[in-house]
Formats: C-alpha cells, structure tokens, sequence
C-alpha cells in the first residue's frame, strides 16, 4: 500500500487545482470499469496536521489507516493508496484545498476534517463534483442538515448530539442558571445552542453566553465574568490546545471549588496528558469514553497502541470508523466505486461494531449512536452512565432525511 504525503500546498498550485477540479465531474467516465476496479481506490486525507488541531488530525489519519492495514491494505478487495492535504484548520484555503484534492490529484473519495468552517468549503466542493466525503470529525449542523447530500456522511457527529443531552445532565444536578463559554465560530455557536435546547427544555436558565474568537486563548477576562456571574455551573466547549490552557487557567483561577465545570467531550478527549490534575472530576457528554468494555474497544484500543504508541481516543475511532464505513460501501460493490448509487445504499444502511457502542446512521448520513455521561478519573474520560441512549440529529433542513 502506498503512502504519498503531500507537502503544503503553494497558492500558484491551489489555483492551479482548482482549475482542474473543473474536469473531475466527466473525468470518471472516461475509464472503464476494468481500469478503475484494477487500479488502487485513491483516498484523499484532508485534515489539520498543524495547528491548533494537528494532534486531532494526525489521530484521525492514524485510525484511518489502521482499519485499512488490518484488511490487508484493501478495501471491498481494492487495495488502497492515499494523498494527504494540511488543511491547517483554514476555512480560507479550504476550497481551494479540496479542489486540489478533487481536481489535480483525483481522489476517488475524501476523508476530512476537523474545523466546522473547513469541513463546509469541502462540502460545498463535494456536492458540486459528485465526490464521496466521509467527515471524521467537523460536527457542523449544515452539513448533515440544509447542505446535506447523497454523497456525504459523517463518522463522527452532529455539534448537536453531545450537547443536548448535557442539558438535561446538569439540570438534574441541581444546577438551575449556568454560564457558557467557547470559542466565537460555527462549531461554538451550534454546540451552545444545542445545549440551551436541552437545558432550557429541562427548565434551566442560561445566565450569560461568554465567546473569544477562534483560536484566541486568552480566557482571564471570560474567567474573571464567570467568577462574578456566580452561576450554578459553566458548560464549556473547547478543542485542543484550546481546551488545555482553558482547563488550566480555570483551576489556577480556584473556580472549580465552588462553580463546576462541564463540556462537550472535546474539552478533555486528546488534552488530558496536557491538563494533568487539572482535569480531575470533570464531566463531560460524548460519543465515546475510553473504557468502553466491549469487545470492539478493547481490541481497538490495543491495536492502535501496538501500531502508534498512543492511547486510542475518540478522533482515532472516528478515523478507523470512516475507513470501517467506507469498506461497506466496497464490499457492497465488490470494489468498483463506479457503482455508486449501490455504495451509497449500503452505507447509509450501515450498521458497525464501532469501539464507541452500536453505530448507524440516519437519512441524513449522521451518525445513530449513544451519548456517554463521563468524569475524568485517573487520567481517562470514565463512563458514569449513558446520557442517552440511540441519540438521532434532527436533520434539521436536510431534504434526503
């Protein structure tokens, strides 16, 4: 199986890529179904491999690639080759990127990425050119809802499913007026409002909305607001990096004592080992926790240790789950991709043995799946309980669904 890393992309080159992206949409069919079935599937692998969220993308990419080693190099019996893109988390460059991806480079099918406004140029890109994009991440409602497609799935989740269910958590803890707190972009703004639904619908009252752009990590001011709203806890969404420092700075500030601090599961997963005690006690909802007792998990978990040295988390099963669901859709067509309509049935039927529990997914292409209530606990996001159970994106405005 080959491996072709692509260095960062000149602007001359972007553009370039963009122009051919123009062919893409008859350059399929210009090859017979011997040539492509014989031929190497080229997976294109768009995602942060600097920045704020390299950590995240290089997990996804390691997940990825892992599935794919552990059936030979093949999918569906088409061996595999891949084409990697640093996205850098730049919504600016991300259509041209994805029109490199698409156009020069020919990818058969996409993989990426991690930040919303990325992961929506790219979306943008794949219904234009009729491309199969698996998103590992990026949990922008658009994209499984208003922008959704035929051709676009998610192995990851919606901004709302890990948050709605948050709602409901903290209100029956007792906690009646909370504050929140993320970075002011998309996935922010989506993940908060999910969490107001929740908790408003359970009788919660949020007291104040606090926001600093992304990827600013100054958070003393915000800090210094939470302390004197006094609420009953915060409920925060943050992402690498980010999350570690905001995790930090919210211990020294000693605001954890007395105001409880909670969040979307990326506040912790991929940052604990950085957060150290910080971390301690905290809860969080996600799709995921690392000590899932299921066969799956277990056998991931040790799998990807054997083959990176790290401790799986949940951007590497949703890495491996993208490659797991595109394996459906090969084996459904015996590794011809130009069978498309077919491949994309036996997707959207899916059902996976997923390390993170039962996976499937709805109309829209977004994920079916459990939302685990979780505390930090001797360096792991433990699960306390299942916040809820089979948890199903509204697919608000998606016209397939």
């Amino acid at each position: 199986m080959s491996n072709r890393l692509m260095l960062p992309i000149s602007r001359r080159a972007l553009l370039s890529g963009a122009a051919g992206a123009a062919t893409l949409a008859v350059a399929p069919g210009l090859r017979s179904p011997a040539i492509a079935q014989n031929a190497p599937l080229k997976v294109g692998l768009m995602l942060p491999y600097t920045g704020t969220y390299a950590k995240l993308g290089k997990f996804i990419d390691d997940g990825f690639r892992l599935y794919v080693e552990q059936k030979g190099g093949k999918l569906g019996g088409r061996e595999i080759t891949f084409v990697q893109v640093d996205d850098e988390s730049k919504p600016e460059a991300g259509t041209d990127n994805m029109n490199r991806l698409v156009g020069r480079e020919k990818a058969d099918v996409v993989i990426g990425t991690v930040h919303s406004g990325v992961a929506m140029a790219m979306v943008k890109v794949a219904r234009d050119t009729k491309t199969l994009l698996i998103i590992p991440n990026a949990g922008a409602n658009d994209a499984t809802g208003p922008a959704c497609a035929p051709n676009i799935f998610r192995s990851s989740f919606s901004n709302w499913q890990p948050n709605y269910p948050m709602g409901k958590v903290m209100f029956d803890a007792g906690h009646k007026n909370v504050a929140t707190i993320t970075w002011k972009y998309a996935a922010g703004a989506e993940q908060m409002s999910a969490f107001k639904e929740g908790f408003t619908k359970a009788g919660g009252n949020v007291v104040e909305d606090l926001t600093l752009p992304f990827p600013e990590v100054e958070f003393q001011a915000l800090i210094t607001r939470i302390a004197q709203l006094k609420p009953d806890a915060v409920h925060a969404f943050f992402a690498g990096g980010g999350a570690v420092k905001f995790v930090k700075d919210y211990a020294a500030a000693g605001l954890g004592k007395t105001i409880p601090l909670y969040g979307a599961g990326f506040l912790t997963d991929g940052t604990l080992e950085a957060q150290g005690a910080a971390a301690n006690g905290l809860k969080t909802t996600l799709h995921y926790a690392d000590n899932l007792d299921n066969p799956a998990n277990v056998a991931f978990l040790k799998a990807f240790k054997d083959k990176t040295g790290n401790v799986g988390d949940i951007y590497a099963v949703q890495g491996y789950d993208a490659a797991a669901l595109l394996d459906v859709g090969m084996k459904a067509v015996g590794g011809d991709d130009k069978q498309r309509d077919k491949m994309i049935a036996a997707m959207g039927a899916a059902k996976i043995d997923s390390p993170r529990g039962p996976l499937s997914f709805n109309k829209a292409h977004n994920p079916i799946q459990n939302i685990y209530l979780r505390e930090v606990r001797n360096g792991r996001n433990e699960m306390v309980s299942i916040a809820q159970k089979d948890v199903d994106d509204p697919a608000r405005g998606c016209k397939l669904a």
